[in-house]
């Protein structure tokens, strides 16, 4: 008896995480800063039947350190409202998680 079994499937699903990985507190109460753009980073990973890859937690820490590298921070600027989306994409056994870390630029002017 042969079975015979095709077909395709995605499944896409999108979580968003505030893993503010650094530890730093600035009260922006004055206004005493500009806004200077946007920047983002990402990082993915594949996965064959749910092997390979890395924990989210390196995948998020990964995104982060690419946004900072494509910030190119001057000596008197900073990054804000840090967020980290997770997307995952599946197709039969073929998984990929993608984090895509972004934030607020800002520069003081005091």
């Amino acid at each position: 008896m042969t079975f015979l079994c095709s077909g395709c499937a995605a499944i896409s699903r999108e979580a968003t995480n505030n893993g503010n990985l650094t530890q730093t507190e600035v009260v922006l109460a004055r206004k005493n800063f500009r806004v200077v753009g946007n920047v983002s980073g990402e990082s993915e990973q594949n996965y064959w039947c749910g092997i390979g890859g890395m924990s989210k937690k390196s995948l998020g820490e990964s995104a982060m350190s690419s946004m900072y590298r494509n910030a190119d921070l001057k000596d008197s600027q900073a990054i804000i409202n840090v967020n980290i989306c997770y997307k995952n994409k599946y197709i039969l056994i073929y998984s990929q998680r993608k984090a895509i870390a972004t934030g607020t630029i800002i520069e003081f002017t005091e």
